[in-house]
């Protein structure tokens, strides 16, 4: 790749040169960066001083000979020579799976070791980044305290996005970019590294970036045992599964889309529990297991737990909950999850009201109205007509549904202590984050 003589360059130690490490070291210097490859294994250092690639992946042996024969790419087993004259060192070793399923971290802490004992004989500056995959907390709360340095080593997560067999691919065409920080100077450092792909790096807290990387692969792997499930479940049927999926991906304004994908509220209605339901069965009639089909409802549910868990914590004698359809813009009542919560709160003694905007029980009929009158025989005392009146009265407002812009204006302007359940009002969830570098 072509690099641009505007772009800031720097000498940059990678730490652990498997499949992470020396794609990013040999693509780090293809950017114009001045890079030292570490590892305890000679074989790796030997192959790489020598121009070739230590294993297989498409166009790294090119981009390794390119830029050692350019002296831009280098490598060594001895961590304190590499650091000599870098301003950045990423970390890019394993951390592979225990017996229990928790992380082994025995070669980051021992590199985060070697690191401190190394900057302290050295001296000076250095940006420590944490490619390696970690739990959230793992940067801030055992790395940085090992590294130590007094706030001249500042820690860095940037967790990596490469697939193996297309990781040089993936390096210079990213579809994510995430570094994460609470120095502001040092995230924008590291993200420089990128500046000459022209992709917008995304800049959020530490924690925030190790947590990305555990929801992205998740979300991979979901999607994979989804298409898989009901792929099965369709042969079964008789039916193309390919046609499904296919048809499925059609859709880009909710399926293909980031549509349902915003933290809030658990879903309910007349068509989600009942459609589930009707897959469970049918799967089973089949004798076809499908654990991620099975497991949404009740992920759901406990989801639901969660919510009303928080809301019986309030040390509150009045509690009002704006919400009681199971979305906003409907008066449909039918599994609603709000019903569940007022269901709880009120057999649990609490002193309760509710407003929801669409709600009126002269104007409800059929199975709507059979369904509250069924779970709440006395809905009609706890509703109120106006938002005024449930804000006038309670001491904590449960948001269980997103409210309108009319309504949302009313409950800001009311100072009324808010329990958001939806994700709506999201400064009511940006207090409970670490900072976020600017």
């Amino acid at each position: 790749m072509d690099s641009d003589s505007t772009y800031n360059r720097e000498v940059v130690a990678v730490i652990g040169l498997g499949y992470v490490g020396c794609v990013t070291a040999a693509c780090l210097a293809d950017l114009g960066n001045t890079v030292i490859g570490v590892d305890r294994d000679e074989g790796k250092v030997r192959a790489i001083s020598e121009g070739r690639a230590p294993f297989f992946e498409p166009g790294l042996e090119d981009l390794i000979r390119r830029n050692t024969t350019a002296g831009r790419l280098g490598a060594t087993s001895n961590l304190p020579d590499a650091l000599e004259s870098a301003t950045i060192a990423l970390i890019c070793v394993g951390t592979p799976s225990e017996r229990n399923g928790n992380l082994d971290l025995q070669q980051l802490l021992r590199v985060a070791h070697e690191l401190g004992d190394a900057v302290k004989r050295r001296g000076g500056k250095l940006i420590v980044v944490v490619r390696s995959t970690v739990f959230p907390g793992t940067c801030e709360e055992m790395i940085a305290p090992v590294v130590g340095g007094a706030g001249q080593i500042p820690i860095v997560s940037n967790p990596e996005f490469l697939r193996e067999g297309s990781a040089v691919k993936d390096f210079f065409d990213p579809s994510l970019i995430v570094v994460g920080g609470t120095d502001a100077q040092s995230v924008q450092r590291v993200a420089a590294l990128y500046a000459p792909l022209g992709i917008a790096p995304n800049l959020t807290s530490i924690r925030t970036a190790e947590m990305i990387k555990y929801a992205c692969n998740a979300y991979h792997a979901l999607k994979i045992a989804f298409a898989n499930e009901i792929g099965a479940l369709s042969a079964d049927c008789g039916i193309d599964p390919i046609e499904v999926m296919d048809t499925l991906c059609n859709d880009h304004r909710l399926n293909i889309s980031s549509a349902y994908l915003r933290p809030g509220f658990p879903f309910g209605g007349s068509c989600l529990p009942k459609d589930l339901r009707a897959l469970v069965y049918r799967a089973r009639h089949l004798d076809l297991q499908l654990p991620l089909v099975e497991s949404v409802l009740p992920s759901n549910h406990e989801h639901l737990n969660r919510a009303i868990t928080s809301v019986l914590e309030l040390a509150a004698d009045r509690i009002g909950v704006f919400g009681l359809a199971f979305k906003e813009n409907t008066d449909d009542l039918r599994e609603s999850p709000a019903v569940v919560l007022l269901e709880t709160l009120i057999g649990k003694g609490r002193n309760v009201r509710v407003y929801d905007p669409h709600i009126r029980l002269k104007e409800i009929y059929g199975s709507n109205e059979r369904f509250i009158r069924s779970a709440i025989p006395h809905i009609g005392r706890l509703l109120d007509i106006s938002l005024e009146a449930t804000l006038g009265w309670a001491e904590w407002l449960v948001i269980a549904q997103k409210p309108s812009a009319e309504c949302e204006v009313k409950i800001r302007a009311s100072g009324i202590r808010t329990l958001d359940l939806t994700g709506h009002f999201s400064e009511f969830i940006a207090q409970a984050r670490p900072h976020v570098a600017a």
